[in-house]
């Protein structure tokens, strides 16, 4: 055993330098830090410092990031998400040091292993607590001074981190810049919009935050009050506002770089127009950016953003001022790329002034449609809807008792909200028949695009004289009435007091960025209830008569970016460059090739310590030392985070680059350029070209026809079959959607039934319907006794199409093993909703059909639900039936929790 003198001596160091770098490191830890060498991208190397600090009075658990060099250079507080901590922000606290700047990252109070209560950014908590770091920041030798206790100093953070960035902007005049992400301009205009209850949201607040005893007490009576009554009273409304940023909307005068998300329905695009045109007004330059994802899931952008966010801090801290910015506002598309490049699934529009929510007006006249008899948005092939009574341009529709059962738009929960009910089989929509009234567009003669806020006039009335409580949205239908999509499943809220009924008032419906097609109808539609939202529990009849026509935002000003060359133009060349360039590799390394493992013939892959460094780096692994074994007929999830090393394995895996150690074998042949075994891998990387003007199947005859295998080994039958594309064969590619482009790509890799398929995020720009095929079609091709790889960042589609899973986190294999084992899953499902659940419900929900059992869980807001023969998705709606207020729905162990656990295991 090694004795301690020993092991001292063999890590002492061997150099000058070494010996310098070690009396620094000592004299950090008795300051009472940590510093830590981190694993950058490229040089120069970033240093950590953990530290506890006491900046407003609670202990504040704190991470200090600089780079090499010993010139001065702005610092960055960079704040997490509710719910979480400091960990959270760590990659891109790593990337700005490394860019130059000294980044401080904090886990804000009630989080992480920082004291305190929460309380939901108190000036005098959580603001005081940023001002102290800001303090701190001002001693750091390193750091950049304006003067004396004055550093020149970003805020950045999403969600809760964002808001807070706001906040010190307004009450601490040294902050410099700020760009917020996906937040809230007033957290009571967020909770309680025109005086509803976001119900579900609010309850998700408390539950990710630890429970209502995590928070400041007043915090916590405040919300258990309102959840009880069902409405916000006037203190509520007071007590979160005087926390919002809106409460210092005169003081924020720094430039901001303000994110928000389309796909979200707790902080809406409102919230960055608030922003905009207060801080605006106040001299800053601003810039706004929609990105397409958001609290509801989606694409959040992160390189994309966090490089913009860079720019804008190079701009105004650096004062670089040849950086470009960006433009003052700037939307992510999704589906409108030039049909010529079927590879780009994304492009942003932009205008070089921010349009506002209400530019371009375009009026659509608007005509009652009751009658039907069909919920209306009960998915595809769903019926157009009714209501009780239609009179003219009325529409009159009843709230039911106990506001039960209660329509569907978005379904918000932790990871992921209503995609991961949708992917269970919950419609995307669900009105209820005599629920709701409806008005609707004739056929449009042009498509149009709407950014921004729609708005109608309507005359509202309650037969009683009681408050209307109604719930506004705009779908898109398609020709033959048949489908219908709800843009961003978004719905606004209206409280419709007894001195506003009777006579017109204006309704401002979601902002949104959606193009109606050509011959699509807009359908106008006010519900008596929402799922996410509190309605009055009181029987009541709506009459709801439309004043006026529907008035959509053009945004005029916003240009779609162009299209880039179709990928044929310069990529044919580029191919054949590089095909001439393999044979010649490979040609010289075939005679290298290690002769077949007669033991692994039929193991569909095996990897042996494999490693691959970055280029020109001695110590630099982007994969190290990664074993792992495949069998056949198994789905295997790849997972880990940006810079995992997930990509540089499977392009090792596909022979596109070799590794540095170690082996891989497929099906016992070891795997080099141009190795014959390939034959027997299908891959999807990145999407795939096609040429244009073909029909889908002329493409892919023409892709089998360029690999000289003959025309009866391509099964191309089977491979359609599989992929599901129909008719859309026959085809020209130009018209096919996105998700038609995906599966296309898909059944170009099955073709010649490889027996190992790789998939590099088949998902990527793909909505959740279409997902859901694309799920089917990987399990499809693995019940033949096949072998499925794919990488994803849908950790809630890994878990319902993967068999088994391998984790990794920078290089390194973390776990591997079976779905259930690693999630802990089983038949276990964990519902987890917005109150407390009686033991009555429990009971209620264990005697259903197909249940097991039904135990509340230790907190007593949530279920644990065994499955017996009953399916997801049915306990779903039987919990929607019983109105039970669910948050979310997934395996007792969610593979997202688990993921997380592992990954953060590496972590400081």
């Amino acid at each position: 055993m090694e004795t301690p003198t020993v092991r001292w001596r063999r890590l002492l160091p061997r150099t000058p330098a070494r010996w310098a770098a070690a009396v620094a490191v000592l004299a950090v830890l008795v300051g009472g830090g940590t510093w830590t060498a981190v694993a950058d991208d490229g040089p120069p190397a970033v240093q950590r410092e953990d530290r506890m600090l006491r900046p407003g009075g609670v202990e504040i658990d704190t991470s200090y990031f600089t780079a090499g060099g010993s010139g001065k250079r702005p610092a960055v507080l960079i704040g997490h998400g509710f719910g979480g901590s400091k960990n959270d922000v760590r990659a891109q606290a790593e990337k700005l040091a490394a860019d130059g700047y000294a980044v401080l990252t904090w886990s804000a109070r009630g989080f992480g292993k920082s004291g305190g209560a929460i309380s939901l950014n108190d000036p005098e908590g959580e603001v005081k607590d940023v001002s102290g770091l800001i303090d701190w920041l001002a001693g750091r030798p390193e750091v950049e001074l304006d003067k004396k206790g004055d550093p020149r100093v970003g805020l950045t953070g999403a969600s809760y981190g964002g808001a807070v960035s706001l906040l010190a902007a307004g009450y601490d005049q040294r902050v410099d810049a700020i760009a917020p992400v996906i937040t809230y301009w007033n957290l009571a205009d967020a909770l309680f919009p025109d005086g509803v209850f976001k119900k579900l949201w609010a309850g998700i607040f408390v539950t990710s935050g630890g429970g209502c005893e995590k928070f400041e007490k007043k915090l916590c009576e405040m919300y258990e009050r309102v959840a009880v009554s069902g409405k916000p009273d006037a203190a509520a409304t007071e007590l979160l506002t005087e926390r919002s940023p809106s409460a210092v909307a005169d003081r924020i005068k720094v430039p901001s770089l303000l994110v928000q998300g389309q796909s979200d329905s707790l902080f809406p695009l409102g919230h960055a127009d608030a922003m905009q045109k207060a801080i605006s007004a106040n001299g800053a330059p601003v810039s706004v950016d929609w990105i397409s994802g958001g609290h509801d899931g989606g694409d959040s952008e992160t390189a994309r953003v966090e490089g913009r966010v860079g720019s804008w801090f190079d701009r105004y801290l650096k004062e670089e001022t040849g950086t470009d910015t960006g433009p003052a506002f700037r939307v992510t598309r999704t589906g409108g790329i030039d049909s010529t490049d079927g590879a780009a699934l994304k492009r942003g529009a932009s205008s070089d002034t921010y349009p506002g929510l209400r530019s371009g007006g375009r009026e659509i006249p608007l005509r009652a449609t009751g009658g039907g008899g069909t919920p209306a948005g009960a998915g595809a092939g769903a019926g157009a809807g009714t209501a009780t009574k239609s009179t003219g341009s009325a529409e009159t529709f009843r709230n039911p008792a106990g506001a039960v059962p209660p329509a569907i738009s978005a379904v918000p929960g932790v990871g992921g909200g209503l995609s991961q009910l949708s992917s269970l089989g919950v419609g995307l929509s669900l009105d209820f028949p005599g629920q709701f009234g409806r008005f609707e567009s004739a056929p449009l003669a042009t498509s149009v695009r709407v950014t921004g806020t729609p708005t109608v006039r309507v005359n509202v009335k309650e037969a009683a004289g009681q408050d209307a409580v109604l719930f506004g949205k705009v779908y898109d239908v398609s020709p033959d009435g048949r489908q219908q999509v709800l843009p961003s499943q978004l719905v606004a809220p209206y409280r419709i007091t007894a001195d506003q009924q009777g006579k017109p008032i204006e309704l401002a419906l979601p902002a949104v960025d959606h193009e109606f097609d050509a011959g699509h109808r807009m359908r106008l539609v006010f519900s008596a209830t929402d799922l996410g939202y509190a309605s009055p529990a009181e029987p009541a009849t709506y009459t709801v008569t439309a004043d006026g026509p529907l008035t959509v935002p053009t945004a005029p000003a916003v240009a779609t970016a162009a299209a880039t060359l179709p990928w044929w133009t310069w990529g044919l060349p580029a191919a054949a460059l590089v095909i001439a360039a393999g044979l010649l590799i490979t040609a010289r390394r075939r005679t290298a090739t290690p002769a077949p493992d007669p033991a692994l013939t039929d193991v569909p892959l095996q990897i042996t310590g494999l490693s691959k460094k970055y280029a020109k780096s001695v110590d630099r692994y982007a994969v190290r030392e990664l074993s792992l074994r495949v069998e056949k007929g198994q789905v295997l999830g790849l997972l880990g985070p940006n810079g995992a090393g997930k990509t540089t394995t499977l392009r090792m895996l596909m022979g596109l680059i070799a590794p540095d150690e170690g082996e891989i074998r497929v099906f016992g042949q070891a795997i080099r350029p141009g190795a014959p075994v390939l034959s027997r891998v299908g891959a999807f990387v990145e999407g795939a070209g096609f040429l244009p003007h073909l029909s889908g199947r002329a493409n892919l005859d023409l892709y089998w026809q360029a690999t000289g295998r003959p025309a009866e080994d391509a099964h191309i039958e089977e491979a359609l079959e599989i992929a599901g594309l129909g008719d859309a064969l026959a085809r020209a590619v130009r018209t096919y959607s996105q998700g038609m482009r995906q599966r296309l790509a898909i059944a170009q890799a099955m073709l010649g039934m490889p027996d190992l398929l790789i998939l590099d995020e088949p998902t990527n720009g793909l909505d959740p319907p279409q997902i859901r095929e694309m799920r089917d079609v990987m399990i499809r091709y693995a019940a033949g006794g096949r072998t499925v790889i794919v990488s994803s960042h849908l950790l809630s589609e890994v878990e319902q199409s993967c068999t088994h899973l391998v984790v990794m986190d920078r290089g390194r294999l973390v776990q591997a093993g079976p779905v259930a084992e690693i999630t802990g899953s089983g038949d276990m499902i964990l519902v987890t909703v917005a109150e407390t659940v009686s033991e009555p419900l429990a009971e209620k929900v264990a005697s259903l059909p197909g249940i097991g059992s039904a135990v509340r869980t230790d907190d007593g807001r949530g279920l644990l639900v065994r499955l017996d023969g009953a399916t997801a998705s049915r306990l779903v709606a039987d919990l929607v039936r019983l109105d039970v207020p669910v948050t979310g729905v997934g395996p007792h162990r969610r593979l997202e929790d688990a993921f997380l656990t592992l990954i953060s295991g590496g972590a400081a």
